[in-house]
């Protein structure tokens, strides 16, 4: 069964309920309103009875007598000791049960019940006459009453029938409206399953849940597509880059293999340029290894002292470039992020402002309110340049002649929007660059 038939079947069923327990309720009223109005005919001619005096009371109540099936009363008389008086000519006696017999003895108050009496369904009063010291029946038929509420009856059930098949029809329409928005994001799943194409949208229209949903979806979908579009552009990006020095430690290696006559001091150059265009390669991998994986949600993130992992990259960098001062303002500072993450991205920047200062050039650090500064004394970068710096595999014409793949700012920005935070390049004062990485609070 289908969600939109079990949707119209569900609201069918609460319609029904409703419907049902609404002509209960009502017939169940009606019913007593109706027998409402026969006890109260049948105790008003009890009040008249009871304010007769004795040597009358036979003659009124016999004087009520009609057949049982009339409209009026049926009377009977009975006695303490069980004894049953009828009316002059009557043949039908009303069952006379133990609670009568305790009216007739003082012993219970009035009360009034149904009852079958030779076909007929009556409702009998029973009630004392203290003066003669007797019981008094008095008889009503039901017939009007119950011809009454059998019409009733069926009315309410042909009301509760159609209410029902109302309810069905307009389930199915309003599941048919409701479940519009469900249809096109099925329609939208299966076109993007069948054609790969994650540029399909749904309109979303509306604030409810299935609003929300289709929102969802299409935000989905963006998210898709962009990651589809990035992976398509690092796949073209790394293959034009790796194509050069693949090309070029193709060329050496047939140059060592084919001429075993070269002098052994070409020949350690070739091999030399060889060990230099791997190292190269494994470099560029490496930083698209760290730049594929980081497009992923940074994995055991905790809380970081900023300035502690500084130093220690303040230390490894003294090490592999002793032509350059490092000096270093650090104040205690906590980000929660990723620590091998943020630990590359920083180590990109400082490795990126050696390779640009000068012999003997300064690099200063500065790390505050979640903040890393980063400031060299080289050239700096142009104009054009620095809206670019941070693009993957970008360098500007100055730096095509140093080594490095392009990557490392780009993997910089990605470790920033990662942790929430940003990072921008600036031509600093006196020249030079200086480059701020933010991290979210």
């Amino acid at each position: 069964m289908s969600f939109r038939a079990r949707l119209a079947l569900v609201a069918a069923a609460a319609v029904a309920f409703a419907v049902v327990l609404a002509s209960v309720t009502t017939y169940v009223v009606v019913r007593d309103e109706l027998r409402d109005t026969v006890d109260e005919a049948l105790e008003s001619r009890v009040d008249e009875i009871r304010r007769l005096p004795p040597h009358a009371v036979e003659r009124a109540l016999f004087d009520l007598r009609t057949e049982l099936g009339g409209a009026t009363a049926y009377p009977q008389v009975v006695t303490s000791s069980g004894d049953v008086r009828l009316p002059e000519g009557a043949t039908i006696q009303l069952p006379v049960t133990g609670r009568v017999l305790e009216v007739a003895q003082g012993e219970r108050d009035s009360y009034a019940t149904d009852a079958e009496v030779s076909g007929n369904h009556v409702r009998i009063l029973t009630f004392r006459y203290p003066p003669a010291d007797v019981a008094v029946q008095v008889a009503r038929p039901l017939d009007e009453v119950d011809k009454t509420l059998e019409r009733m009856r069926l009315l309410l059930v042909l009301i509760a029938l159609g209410g029902i098949a109302v309810a069905a029809g307009l389930g199915l329409v309003v599941s048919r409206a409701a479940l519009a928005p469900v249809r096109r994001l099925t329609a939208a799943t299966e076109n993007v399953t069948e054609t790969g194409d994650l540029s399909e949208r749904i309109e979303s229209g509306g604030q409810d849940e299935l609003g929300r949903l289709a929102e969802s979806f299409n935000t989905m979908l963006g998210a898709l597509e962009e990651s589809n579009r990035k992976q398509r552009q690092l796949v073209s990006d790394a293959s034009h880059e790796l194509r050069t020095p693949l090309t070029s430690l193709r060329t050496n290696i047939e140059v060592l293999a084919r001429d075993q006559s070269m002098p052994s001091e070409d020949r350690e150059q070739l091999l030399h340029d060889v060990v230099a265009e791997l190292t190269e390669m494994t470099s560029l991998i490496t930083e698209l290894v760290e730049l594929a994986r980081g497009d992923a949600q940074p994995a055991e993130m905790e809380e970081v002292r900023l300035d502690l992992l500084v130093a220690e990259l303040l230390q490894r960098a003294r090490r592999n470039a002793p032509r350059v001062e490092f000096a270093a303002q650090l104040e205690e500072t906590t980000v929660h992020g990723a620590p091998s993450t943020i630990e590359r991205a920083v180590w990109n920047l400082l490795d990126n402002a050696a390779k640009w200062s000068p012999d003997g050039g300064r690099v200063d650090v500065t790390v505050a309110d979640g903040e890393v500064v980063v400031r060299d004394h080289g050239p700096g970068i142009d104009e054009d340049d620095l809206p670019k710096v941070f693009d993957r595999f970008y360098r500007a014409p100055a730096a095509r002649g140093l080594p490095g793949s392009g990557l490392g700012l780009a993997i910089v920005r990605q470790v920033a929007e990662a942790h929430g935070g940003r990072v921008v390049a600036e031509r600093a004062e006196g020249g030079g660059t200086l480059m701020r990485l933010k991290f979210a609070s």
